[in-house]
């Protein structure tokens, strides 16, 4: 057997990369907001955009940019050590496929999901965390004084954005659901809260037989025409504009709520259930697409999501067993929960005795 060093190393098992000590780890959590930060500010500032026609220096958009332009390169030196921008020769920046991303109408909505996330709005109402855990209150209506459903009320161009950050946030969402779940025997689908369209459109696109309608309020659905057209099943939706927390559209199939239980406290909830319950027909189904939640230490997105919604609306995300407790309440009977390709899942209910 050769005992030379070079063949040692080449019989020696791989190293094994070992896991950082827990400090390390704890650091790294708390500084990752750094990294949100200077994300929020690329996309704030159009970088993708002003670099889509190609590689430019930090003195080159410094004046059509406004900015300083020492304090832009080494931004852009930080930013290409991200994996967003490439550095090449002459201290020229170029867009990578993460940077591709953050361009105005790039698939996938990163634009509008990183304005929305990073804004002061949005972003600001976690500064106050500790005073939603110490009330139950939501840190958002401390700050600007509103729910944040009435915030974006009074703000159209947020609640647009908005609207847009909800088709990123969840985009993989409508299709895992549309093929998770068999829609065909319905008649008529009712999407309440449904925003600009994107989960009818997707269940409309994959099974045939049904008709939708998108339920929604006055300024969400405003959006909601283009989107149908876009996806081609326009003729088959009826938008409505109204408020699910005085009534939805009568004599659907199915009703199927998309992120709308989550967003809400318990009383508000069975209200909006209530309407529904009494909206359906005898035999309709109650279709939740939500991130339930596996017990224990088992990580999920949903656990994190959950202090979103702790912080801004006020809602909360739920185990199987709690949906089960909701619903009950509101007189369904939860029937099953449906895993999707997706972070979310189905939870399927009946109209209880």
């Amino acid at each position: 057997m050769d005992d030379t060093p070079d063949a040692a190393s080449t019989l020696a098992p791989p190293a094994v990369a070992q896991e950082p000590p827990p400090h390390v780890t704890l650091i790294q959590m708390a500084t990752a907001a750094w990294v949100s930060r200077l994300v929020y500010a690329a996309t704030r500032l159009d970088l993708a955009d002003h670099l889509a026609p190609g590689p430019r220096s930090a003195e080159d958009l410094a004046g059509p940019l406004g900015l300083h332009a020492p304090s832009l390169h080494r931004f852009m030196r930080c930013l290409a050590s991200l994996g967003v921008l490439a550095e090449q020769a002459g201290q020229r920046f170029a867009l990578t496929a993460l940077g591709e991303a953050l361009k105005t109408g790039a698939p996938g909505s990163a634009r509008a999901t990183i304005l929305t996330t990073g804004s002061p709005w949005f972003a600001g109402a976690f500064d106050d965390i500790v005073y939603s855990l110490q009330t139950g209150r939501t840190a958002f209506e401390k700050a600007q004084g509103a729910p944040v459903f009435e915030y974006l009320g009074r703000h159209p161009d947020e609640a647009s954005l908005f609207s847009e950050t909800m088709v990123g946030f969840h985009g993989r969402e409508p299709p895992a659901v549309a093929e998770a779940y068999d829609f065909s025997a319905f008649g008529t689908v009712v999407d309440v809260g449904g925003a600009t369209g994107n989960l009818i459109a997707a269940i409309l696109a994959r099974h045939e037989g049904p008709r939708g309608i998108l339920f929604d309020r006055p300024h969400v659905v405003a959006d909601a025409p283009a989107l149908l057209a876009e996806r081609r099943v326009q003729a088959r939706v009826a938008i409505e504009a109204g408020d699910f927390f005085e009534t939805v559209p009568a004599g659907g199939d199915a009703y199927v709520l998309s992120h709308v239980i989550h967003d809400w406290s318990e009383e508000q909830c069975l209200t909006i259930l209530g309407h529904v319950r009494k909206a359906m027909q005898p035999d309709g189904r109650l279709l939740l697409v939500e991130m339930v939640l596996p017990a224990g230490d088992t990580p999920h997105p949903g656990k994190v999501l959950d202090m979103v919604m702790l912080v801004l609306p006020g809602g909360q995300e739920r185990t199987e067993e709690e949906y089960r407790q909701l619903l009950a309440k509101a007189g369904f009977r939860l029937t099953r929960v449906i895993p999707t390709s997706s972070d979310v899942s189905i939870v399927e209910a009946v109209k209880g005795a």
